[in-house]
């Protein structure tokens, strides 16, 4: 009896402990992810499969999660969406098909490669950041003709089929295609990648994810509460703190995500060995 008392402590003690990580896993992931414009997944995702939830199940999960993000850092932001809702409007209509597109593809891509390919992209974006001193830091609203109309929709496109395939990037990708075509400033882009990215994308794939099975109820409230506060807790910061702190902070999390996806890389070539 005293032993069986002793063990159901243990096991609650355990698993309050593990909750507990999550929530401070989810809360500084997301944090920096408001910031920077996208990679919570960076700790959140790698988290839910350290503790044994299934690559599929805690994308799914994770997504779902990180829809609370987009709430949270748009509840903060939703100044900076004023005047941009038909860029908006654009992102959802050509990105979400390609969301639910990539859905359908996490069978056939080769994780190995996408890893080591995005990682690449993901540093590369960390450096480019770093030495462009002015970029993202004012906007400009650069009127697009047609022809850069047509390549801005087709890259949304391919993001979002990223994006319904992997966790970690998109955000990031999208926030620097915003700031690159039409010349908008970090706290603009990131606002609206919030919006379209962390609510409507990421609830789209989460809803076609679930297909692979059920989501992972047990941490999915402390998810949602980590990236809720996360959100809005960095969403804060960036609008005390200004573009400058966005820039360094997109740079920061983007040199980190690639690292951490050519490790992913490394590490599937090795068990395939």
């Amino acid at each position: 009896m005293l032993f069986s008392l002793i063990s159901l402590k243990l096991t609650h003690e355990y698993y309050f402990l593990k909750y507990i990580t999550i929530f401070f896993i989810s809360f500084i992931s997301n944090t920096f992810s408001a910031i920077s414009g996208g990679g919570a997944g960076l700790l959140q995702l790698p988290a839910l499969i350290l503790i044994g939830v299934p690559y599929y199940q805690a994308l799914a999960t994770h997504k779902l999660a990180t829809v609370a993000l987009g709430i949270g850092g748009s509840i903060r932001n939703y100044k900076s969406l004023k005047d941009n809702y038909s860029i908006l409007f654009k992102i959802i209509i050509f990105g979400t098909p390609g969301v639910v597109f990539g859905t359908t593809l996490v069978d056939y891509f080769s994780e190995q490669y996408l890893y080591f390919i995005l990682g690449l992209l993901s540093i590369f974006l960390a450096f480019y950041s770093s030495r462009r001193s002015n970029l993202g830091l004012f906007s400009l609203d650069k009127k697009l003709n047609i022809h850069e109309k047509i390549k801005f929709f087709i890259l949304i496109f391919l993001i979002g089929i990223l994006n319904g395939s992997v966790s970690s990037g998109t955000g990031l990708f999208m926030t620097i295609l915003l700031i690159k075509t039409l010349k908008i400033d970090f706290l603009r882009a990131v606002s609206l990648t919030f919006f379209s990215v962390g609510i409507i994308w990421n609830a789209t794939g989460a809803l076609f994810l679930s297909r692979f099975g059920t989501l992972e109820t047990n941490f999915l409230i402390i998810l949602i509460c980590g990236s809720l506060l996360g959100g809005f807790f960095g969403a804060h910061l960036s609008n005390l703190k200004g573009n400058e702190l966005i820039k360094n902070t997109f740079t920061v999390v983007c040199l980190f995500v690639g690292l951490s996806l050519l490790v992913k890389s490394i590490n599937i070539l090795f068990e395939l060995v």
